[in-house]
């Protein structure tokens, strides 16, 4: 997974650019500022920084991990990022501070989380949390005709895509798609308020951490 991302950094914006989910981006960029205003904020997975870009302007202080130096390199050069930190790291290794932070968001990582690691990432995070501390999730619905197709589940449950880059290499990438009982049932032990929100080709999913 990090050898992928790494080497489709340049072209990963281009997601962003498809023409029949520019309604929803633009739905989904005026409401997840309001989320984190005045909050100091862990985020997962920043990869090139689109997402931070909405949140640093309205956040207390943002900490900004991912494990590709390629990704975070591009999402320094964002102008509306030039408050937040950078970190490499492992998102199943969190750093705990003596300040825990007020809030976590993780864009598009939680759909790559094996089925068999999503409580031991969960419970990761909440570490670094303070309680009260509000958790957003944004991801991928499937699309049928949209999405790239998925292959057949492995012994675990978990699914694949084979996706190609412009250098013509393929990768073999997990890609699940939870529901919204999936996630409740999840955070149930050390959550609540879980909140799940969905547009045509987006989900969010938010929780208070107890």
């Amino acid at each position: 997974m990090k050898e992928y991302y790494a080497a489709r950094a340049k072209e990963y914006d281009q997601i962003y650019a498809k023409p029949e989910r520019q309604s929803d981006l633009r739905l989904i960029e005026q409401w997840l500022p309001s989320r984190f205003e005045g909050a100091r904020v862990l985020e997962i997975a920043a990869g090139t920084g689109y997402w931070t870009q909405f949140i640093a302007p309205v956040a207390a202080s943002v900490l900004c991990l991912d494990a590709s130096v390629e990704t975070l390199d591009i999402a320094q050069t964002r102008p509306n990022n030039a408050r937040a930190q950078w970190l490499v790291g492992d998102a199943y290794a969190l750093p705990v501070s003596l300040e825990l932070y007020d809030a976590a968001f993780a864009g598009f990582w939680f759909s790559h989380v094996p089925l068999a690691r999503q409580q031991e990432f969960l419970l990761g995070l909440n570490k670094t949390l303070k309680s009260g501390a509000r958790v957003v999730m944004l991801d991928n619905l499937y699309v049928e005709g949209n999405s790239t197709p998925l292959t057949e589940p492995d012994a675990e449950g978990n699914t694949y895509q084979i996706r190609k880059l412009a250098d013509g290499t393929s990768h073999r990438v997990l890609k699940n798609y939870p529901n919204e009982f999936d996630l409740c049932e999840l955070v149930d032990p050390f959550g609540e308020q879980a909140t799940y929100t969905t547009w045509q080709y987006y989900w969010t999913f938010e929780y208070i951490l107890r």
